[in-house]
């Protein structure tokens, strides 16, 4: 089911949030709205639950305008960061909920929870309280909840912000999984980039009531827009354009604080434009004296991460962080050294917002 935005606009006191704010979400796909707090992602997703109503505009659900359509007749699932479990209840009777509100018989609402139970690996814990659950439990018995109802749009509000680091590597695959064995098309709002690029098939980047850009992860990681996309999404280098210069053999050179970089990128140089380079596609030149297409600094900072060494590096167009791969770039560089970088040929560059 294609879920659309048309002509959102909504206040709060003085402070417009979105004005004229158009989205369409295609049908099946798992669509994440990603950005800050406060630029309006959840007010979004409370809008298609049924919990915010638009100042103006529309929410179709295909060729239905559900804009006024109350919560429980919308067949909306959704899986909160909180879980939202019914504590004084089963873990069993928990996802029975929604079925026993829908009047499904209570011997087909069992077989069908207890089947869903199956599919996140809790089958086991049917009879067991959510209070004698773990955190990553008690999302997954809040997704089967969700989703054992059949729903036409599924809603994830920040489901995996409240655990460690590890179940939320498991659990985001588990989703992943479950959303694409059923079909249902998935709106995930989320401010971790790293879950945004991983679990979608569609990401939206907003920034203050605006959707900035919209696209598959790749292309948004790769190819984004604004200074905004490049930094929130991979925080990208951003150097300062001062002025384009002659090409030289096919590259586009352009003047920066920290002196000349060259370019393939075609994207005109207007007032405030910046060249986009993530941390890991920088190297050291060999010599500490820069050439064109190169800069120097001094190295201010140095992070062992494992198979990762990160350095922050003092150029005169600021400071320039470098991922490189610990077992791959030779020595180790000292704090205070003297180094060039060599900035790569595809280098975005990007607007000011």
């Amino acid at each position: 089911m294609q879920v659309s935005f048309r002509s959102i606009a909504q206040s709060y006191g003085r402070h417009k949030l979105f004005q004229d704010l158009d989205l369409v979400i295609p049908s099946g796909k798992f669509f994440t709205l990603l950005g800050p707090s406060g630029c309006g992602k959840t007010t979004l997703l409370r809008m298609l639950g049924g919990f915010v109503r638009p100042d103006s505009g529309q929410i179709l659900f295909g060729n239905d305008d559900v804009t006024d359509v109350p919560v429980h007749r919308r067949g909306v699932g959704m899986v909160f960061q909180d879980y939202a479990l019914f504590p004084d209840r089963s873990v069993l009777d928990n996802v029975c909920y929604g079925l026993a509100a829908r009047n499904v018989p209570r011997s087909q609402a069992r077989d069908r929870a207890l089947h869903m139970l199956q599919r996140v690996g809790l089958e086991a814990f049917a009879d067991r309280a959510p209070a004698g659950l773990s955190g990553g439990q008690r999302q997954r018995v809040a997704m089967a909840r969700a989703l054992v109802i059949e729903p036409r749009l599924l809603l994830l509000d920040e489901p995996l912000s409240a655990l460690d680091v590890k179940l939320r590597v498991e659990l985001r695959s588990m989703i992943r999984d479950l959303q694409t064995e059923a079909g249902i098309t998935t709106v995930f709002v989320t401010h971790d980039q790293e879950e945004a690029l991983a679990m979608s098939d569609l990401v939206a980047v907003m920034d203050r009531g605006r959707i900035v850009q919209t696209g598959e992860p790749r292309e948004i990681y790769a190819h984004p827009r604004t200074a905004f996309v490049a930094d929130f999404v991979g925080s990208a280098n951003l150097i300062p354009i001062e002025q384009e210069l002659p090409p030289a053999d096919g590259l586009r050179r352009l003047r920066t604080a920290a002196g000349i970089v060259l370019t393939r990128c075609d994207v005109s140089v207007n007032a405030g434009a910046q060249l986009a380079v993530r941390s890991e596609e920088m190297q050291f030149g060999p010599d500490s004296r820069a050439v064109e297409g190169q800069i120097a600094g001094v190295i201010e900072h140095v992070e062992f991460r494992g198979s990762i060494t990160g350095y922050t590096v003092r150029t005169a167009a600021g400071a320039l962080r470098v991922d490189l791969r610990t077992t791959q770039h030779g020595r180790l560089r000292a704090r205070g050294e003297a180094v060039t970088l060599d900035l790569p040929r595809d280098a975005r560059i990007v607007r000011a917002s």
